[in-house]
C-alpha cells in the first residue's frame, strides 16, 4: 500500500501565526506608547528644569546689579548680556509704587503674576501675540523682579519627539508583526507537520488493520452461516491464522514505533561487534532461508567492527533488513550479509536477489506504510523502523542495487576504538 501523504495544513498555521503576531504587536504597541509618553515627559521635564535654572541664574545676575537711582518709572533692571542658555530673557521690574517696567520688550505682566516666586508656566501677551512663558521672581534691592523665558524651545522639542515617534511607531509595529508572523510560521510548521503525520499515521494504521480484520470477519461469518466441509474449515482457519499473525506483526511494529517516538533519550549504548551480531542474526534466519531454498551467507572482515549503539536497536535493524531480503528474494536465490571496516567507519550491507528497488521509489522507502512493491505480506513499517534506528544512532544509509540485480541496503557508522564512539554526522541516504 502506498502511504497517503497530506500537505501541511498551511491555512491553520497561517491563521495561528497571524493571531499570535497581532497579540505580540498589541503588546509591543502598548509598551511603545508607554515608552513614548515617558520619553516626552522626561525630556520636557529636563528642558523645563533647564529653563528654571536659566531663570534663577538671571535673577542672581539681576541681584548683583547696583540699586537703581531713577526711582519709579526708571528703566528697571536690564537682562544680562548673555544668559546661561543663550536665550532671550524678559525682565519685569515691579517698583514700590506698583508700576511695572519691562526690559526692552513690549510684554504686559498680569497683576496676578507680579509677586510670583516659584517657577511656573503662564501665557503672556508679547506685542500682539500670546506666548507661553516660564516665569519666576523675587525681591531685588527695594524692588521686585520677575524674569521670564519663552518656552518655544520646549514646545519644538516636544513636537519633534512626537513626530519622530509617530513616524517610527508604525514602522516598528509593522516590523514586529511581520517578524512575529515569520517566527510563528517557522515555529508552528514543525508542530503542524508532526500533527499531520500523526493523523496520517493513524489513518494508515487503521487502513492496514481494517484489511485483515475484514478477512477474518468474512471467514467467521461464512463459517457460522451454514455447515461446511471439514476441508473448508481448515482453509478458513488457515487464512484466519495468517491474517491474525499479520495483525500481530503490525501491532508489534506500531507499539515499537510508539515507544521509540516517545523516548526522551535513547537506551544505554555500548560497544557492539557488528560482525558477531550479524552472524547471530543470520543463524536465526537460516530456517526461513531454507524454507525458500535461499542461499544465506555472512562475511565479516577481520579486525575491529565495533560501533557504540544500543544492542537491541542494532539487533532490530538487522532483523528488519534480513526479513525483507528473505521475503523479497526469489525462491532459490541468495541473501548476503557483509560487514567491513573502511576509513574509520563500519559498514553493514545486506544484498538480496529480489526484484530490487527502482530508483524513482528509493526516496520514499523509509516513509511509514509506504511499500515499493505490491507484493502482499508486509505492512510498510519495517524500513521506517530501520530508518528510525539508523538516524538515532547517527548512521548513514546507502540504497542501491546488489550484484545479482536485487536490492542492496547498506548502513555505516563511526567505528569505536576501545569502546568510545567517534562523532558521526547525521543520516545521509544515498542511492547508487
Amino acid at each position: 500500500m502506498t502511504a497517503r501523504r497530506g500537505a501541511i495544513h498551511v491555512p491553520g498555521v497561517r491563521a495561528a501565526s497571524i493571531r499570535v503576531a497581532l497579540a505580540a504587536t498589541a503588546v509591543v504597541g502598548a509598551a511603545y506608547l508607554l515608552v513614548a509618553v515617558g520619553v516626552i515627559s522626561i525630556v520636557s521635564r529636563n528642558l523645563t528644569s533647564q529653563l528654571d535654572s536659566d531663570l534663577q541664574a538671571t535673577l542672581q545676575h539681576v541681584a548683583t546689579e547696583p540699586d537703581h537711582q531713577g526711582g519709579p518709572g526708571a528703566g528697571g533692571f536690564e537682562p544680562p548680556i548673555k544668559t546661561p542658555f543663550d536665550r532671550p530673557v524678559i525682565i519685569w521690574t515691579v517698583h514700590p509704587d506698583g508700576t511695572v517696567s519691562s526690559s526692552g520688550v513690549n510684554a504686559v505682566l498680569p497683576s496676578e503674576y507680579q509677586r510670583v516666586t516659584d517657577p511656573q508656566t503662564v501665557t503672556i501677551v508679547i506685542g500682539s501675540v500670546s506666548k507661553s512663558v516660564r516665569i519666576a521672581g523675587g525681591p531685588v534691592h527695594s524692588e521686585y523682579a520677575v524674569v521670564g523665558e519663552d518656552t518655544q524651545n520646549v514646545r519644538e522639542t516636544q513636537e519633534n519627539l512626537i513626530l519622530a515617534e509617530v513616524l517610527i511607531g508604525p514602522i516598528l509595529l509593522a516590523a514586529v508583526f511581520l517578524g512575529a508572523v515569520a517566527i510563528g510560521r517557522r515555529v508552528a510548521a514543525p508542530i503542524e507537520h508532526a500533527r499531520q503525520r500523526q493523523l496520517e499515521f493513524t489513518a494508515d494504521a487503521s487502513h492496514e488493520l481494517r484489511t485483515p480484520l475484514s478477512v477474518i470477519e468474512a471467514q467467521t461469518s461464512l463459517a457460522l452461516s451454514q455447515d461446511r466441509p471439514v476441508e473448508w474449515y481448515r482453509k478458513a482457519f488457515t487464512q484466519v491464522d495468517a491474517e491474525s499473525k499479520r495483525i500481530r506483526r503490525l501491532v508489534e511494529d506500531l507499539l515499537w514505533l510508539a515507544r521509540f517516538d516517545s523516548l526522551s533519550g535513547r537506551p544505554d549504548a555500548e560497544p557492539v561487534d557488528v560482525g558477531v551480531l550479524a552472524a547471530q542474526t543470520v543463524d536465526r534466519f537460516r530456517i526461513v532461508a531454507e524454507a525458500r531454498h535461499l542461499k544465506l551467507e555472512v562475511h565479516a572482515t577481520s579486525g575491529t567492527n565495533i560501533v557504540t549503539v544500543p544492542p537491541e536497536w542494532l539487533d532490530r535493524l538487522l532483523g528488519v533488513l534480513l526479513d525483507n531480503a528473505c521475503k523479497y528474494s526469489s525462491e532459490g536465490g541468495s541473501v548476503s550479509v557483509t560487514v567491513v571496516s573502511e576509513s574509520g567507519r563500519t559498514r553493514l550491507t545486506v544484498d538480496d536477489s529480489g526484484p530490487g528497488i527502482p530508483e524513482d521509489k528509493r526516496a520514499r522507502i523509509f516513509d511509514r506504510f509506504h511499500r515499493a512493491t505490491e507484493r502482499p505480506g508486509g505492512s510498510g513499517l519495517g524500513l521506517a523502523i530501520a530508518d528510525s534506528i539508523v538516524r538515532a544512532t547517527n548512521g548513514r544509509w546507502r540504497v542501491g542495487a546488489s550484484p545479482s540485480g536485487g536490492a542492496s541496503m547498506s548502513v555505516t557508522w563511526a567505528r569505536s576504538f576501545g569502546g568510545s564512539g567517534e562523532p558521526a554526522p547525521a543520516r545521509n541516504a544515498v542511492a547508487d
